[in-house]
């Protein structure tokens, strides 16, 4: 499986187009043999998150943008499924608060990055602000930004300010010890078709269905284009994106756990050696503990 991974990869420079990804693609693997294989990798993902913990050197920060019903929310379920909560923390972004839109757009996800030694996932994330603004630019009136107050003031160089200021945050977080893993769910317009029917029709999906979920299918090729171009130019070879096919849910997972896997293990991380005064410390505690105290 981890064969695969650069076929999913994108990098700076790397030729991209979404139209050569296929979102049902599934490169031969069948469904009755993903649960076993996934159970096996989300076993090791979780011996490589203690590594993580107990060296409590670096972080990782795991992305997840998709449109609506590309199956993040499962997907996360699945594939970290094994991971131990005390050093796992998952935010989901929800439109932002009053609050968040009196700092600029990167403060709120700035607050929630993974701890030293911690993996934090974050289901939406500050491409959002490159994603649904550049679909819907009205929404940028609510930032009070200097010298835009209509949006025929936003130009094409406002968004190139935008993506070099999500590059120069993720080369920061690169510099100071966080991973950046980031997954774009490539889900086609016809699959997210049915699982909106399948919403409406079974009664306990009801509540994770929403009217505008459908208007928003109208703007399906300006999402497109936005995720295209966010992808393209935010993509590098310390922070890259995967495009991964959704379409096939047990398929995604386990592109995802694959990565998330290889990523770990790219790290090299070993548990912390004590020093000799340490060493000797535990052989005194153990001599003490045999001895009945």
């Amino acid at each position: 499986m981890s064969g695969i991974i650069n076929k999913f990869k994108i990098t700076a420079g790397k030729k991209f187009s979404l139209n050569d990804f296929d979102p049902a693609y599934s490169d031969g693997f069948k469904k009755e043999d993903a649960k076993t294989a996934l159970e096996t990798l989300v076993e090791e993902i979780t011996v490589q998150q203690i590594k993580l913990y107990a060296a409590n050197r670096q972080s990782l920060l795991i992305i997840f943008q998709a449109m609506d019903a590309a199956g993040k929310d499962s997907a996360i379920e699945h594939s970290m499924s094994g991971l131990n909560p005390q050093g796992c923390e998952v935010y989901s972004f929800k439109q932002p608060s009053t609050e968040d839109y009196e700092h600029d757009f990167l403060w709120r996800h700035y607050k929630a990055l993974p701890q030293r030694g911690r993996i934090g996932i974050h289901n939406r994330s500050h491409y959002e602000n490159v994603l649904v603004t550049k679909v819907h630019p009205e929404l940028l009136l609510k930032e009070q930004l200097p010298g835009i107050t209509d949006v025929k003031q936003i130009k094409e160089a406002f968004w190139e300010h935008r993506y070099e200021s999500i590059r120069n945050f993720e080369q920061h977080l690169t510099y100071n010890g966080t991973v950046i893993i980031k997954f774009f769910l490539n889900v086609s317009k016809d699959e997210q078709k049915e699982r909106f029917l399948k919403r409406i029709d079974n009664p306990k999906k009801n509540w994770k269905f929403s009217a505008a979920d459908v208007e928003e299918r109208k703007y399906w090729d300006d999402y497109m284009q936005a995720y295209e171009h966010a992808i393209k130019e935010t993509a590098t070879e310390k922070s890259p994106w995967y495009v991964v096919p959704a379409d096939k849910k047990w398929f995604t997972r386990l592109v995802i756990s694959t990565i998330i896997l290889e990523t770990l293990k790219e790290l090299d991380l070993k548990f912390p050696v004590l020093a000799k005064q340490e060493m000797d410390n535990l052989d005194t505690a153990k001599a003490q503990l045999l001895a009945g105290n």
